[in-house]
């Protein structure tokens, strides 16, 4: 079995795979400090839970936005596991052609997920990664990464809002009724779900427009079912886009 681990900023993901299956995932707290000593356990808690052995799993792969915690999870898989992962760095053959104008400044995450999202659905497509940034990806039919766009993504702007502001509170991310708001919660509401919603489906246009052609618009990330009848746009929402992607490299790196 394969484990796919996939850092973040807010949220660890992890996922396990039989084959191409992707059978349980399990999400942590993206926390710098903790050490893979610490992970290792909750690791180990959450799998006996879900009665699964460390000894089912043979490989791993790592991508990775929080550089810290790079090295503490490659130690965790040669301790824990007993495995030697493979993290996707610049140069890890992912079977996307990156036409960013430096290659390296690009996120692996946002490659990883361009490989997922044009081998499970085809190219020319546009992701919509909804986390901790709004971000925009694009690829053509030739699995070219042709690059995107990024923008503070709700939570993080719902609490600069709270954090900047004395009278304002944190406020639940679900659409009011209407965009007018009569009280401060749906006012703030309607900024944040109609106003980025109506972002997402700014910036789609634009990037079908500047592609040329129609394309397969899939979205992921935790805020993605929150705006899904607000945008209309999306084809597919994938949550586990980016461990699907990490077993798809995973595969063309061994073979």
């Amino acid at each position: 079995m394969l484990i796919a681990i996939d850092i973040g900023n807010t949220n660890i993901t992890i996922g396990l795979f039989r084959e191409s299956e992707l059978v349980s995932t399990w999400r942590f707290s993206t926390d710098s400090q903790k050490t893979s000593d610490e992970y290792g356990l909750l690791l180990k808690q959450v799998m006996s839970y879900n009665n699964v052995e460390i000894a089912q799993i043979d490989a791993a792969t790592i991508c990775s936005v929080v550089p810290p915690l790079t090295t503490t999870f490659e130690s965790l898989c040669r301790i824990y596991i007993d495995v030697n992962p493979l993290t996707v760095v610049a140069g890890t053959k992912t079977g996307i052609k990156v036409l960013y104008d430096s290659p390296r400044d690009v996120g692996t995450d946002r490659i990883v997920d361009a490989a997922a999202a044009h081998h499970i659905y085809g190219g020319p497509c546009i992701i919509v990664d909804l986390g901790t940034a709004t971000v925009f990806d694009a690829v053509n039919e030739r699995a070219e990464y042709l690059g995107g766009a990024i923008a503070p993504g709700m939570i993080v702007s719902a609490d600069s809002l709270y954090r900047a502001t004395s009278q304002l509170r944190k406020v639940e991310l679900n659409a009011p009724g209407q965009a007018i708001g009569k009280n401060t919660t749906h006012s703030i509401q309607s900024g944040l779900v109609f106003g980025y919603s109506e972002l997402i489906k700014g910036m789609i246009a634009r990037f079908k427009k500047e592609l040329g052609t129609e394309a397969t618009v899939i979205a992921t990330g935790g805020q993605a079912t929150i705006v899904k009848d607000q945008v209309g746009e999306f084809d597919y929402i994938d949550p586990d886009l980016t461990l699907k992607g990490l077993q798809i490299v995973h595969s063309l790196n061994i073979n």
